[in-house]
């Protein structure tokens, strides 16, 4: 499934926009054109957000709609394809771990939308990404807008407060997605090393199936079958593992 959705095979070597757009991993990939689309399509008059929101589709499409075309889009479009980029390549190569992720947080968001009325909830799911990525990377120092310096743990904030100095409100969904970040960080990286490694957060084998296929079967190793050539031959020796000298 991961070979399906990754794409791109032999387009390397097109425009630099297109080899930037291949080289982002998958599910970042397919969120961004899914957000862009969404954007295009509402400011064109094709589809209108009502028709996002009140939909039996809108389980989907809430996390794609982050308003039309303007530079508050283009804002949040540059924060989610860069810290949900960083996020899922430290994750692995295979999609199944960054896309559990995703699942967890989306359904955890639309859990407590109803009580907060937040209709659309593409800031919360990237406010999500962003706080996770930056309690992983504590010693990262950032700079917002080249005017202020801070670490990485900092950046949720400065990003909360400057949609307060633009916005003159708390944002509910910025911080709906920092709470939920917050669950995912805890039980992910906190609570595993005080439960013997153990995090209840780890995608199910039935999932990481799902995406990179069944395990190869395990291969039998030579002294196996040296012990096994030995139990037909009882009178011939089983050979060393290390040559003697």
């Amino acid at each position: 499934m991961a070979q399906v959705l990754q794409g791109g095979d032999g387009m390397m070597g097109g425009f630099p926009l297109e080899q930037w757009f291949y080289e982002m991993p998958v599910c970042t990939r397919w969120w961004m054109t899914a957000a862009l689309s969404a954007s295009v399509l509402v400011q064109c008059h094709i589809i209108s957000p009502f028709q996002l929101f009140y939909s039996y589709w809108r389980l989907v499409t809430t996390f794609f709609y982050f308003g039309p075309l303007s530079l508050d889009l283009l804002y949040h479009i540059f924060f989610l394809q860069r810290y949900s980029r960083l996020l899922e390549e430290s994750s692995g190569r295979s999609p199944a771990h960054f896309s559990w992720l995703l699942t967890f947080a989306s359904t955890l968001l639309l859990c407590i939308a109803p009580i907060f009325s937040m209709a659309f909830l593409g800031s919360a799911l990237s406010s999500t990404l962003i706080y996770i990525w930056s309690r992983k990377n504590p010693d990262t120092m950032l700079s917002f807008l080249g005017l202020l310096v801070f670490k990485a743990p900092y950046l949720p904030w400065v990003l909360l407060g400057f949609s307060v100095v633009m916005h003159g409100t708390v944002p509910k969904d910025e911080m709906c997605g920092i709470v939920v970040g917050h669950i995912w960080y805890y039980f992910n990286d906190i609570f595993p090393p005080l439960h013997n490694g153990r995090s209840p957060l780890d995608p199910p084998a039935w999932w990481i199936r799902l995406f990179d296929g069944a395990p190869p079967p395990a291969e039998e190793t030579h002294d196996d079958d040296a012990a096994a050539d030995h139990e037909r031959n009882p009178n011939e020796a089983i050979p060393d593992a290390v040559p003697a000298h």
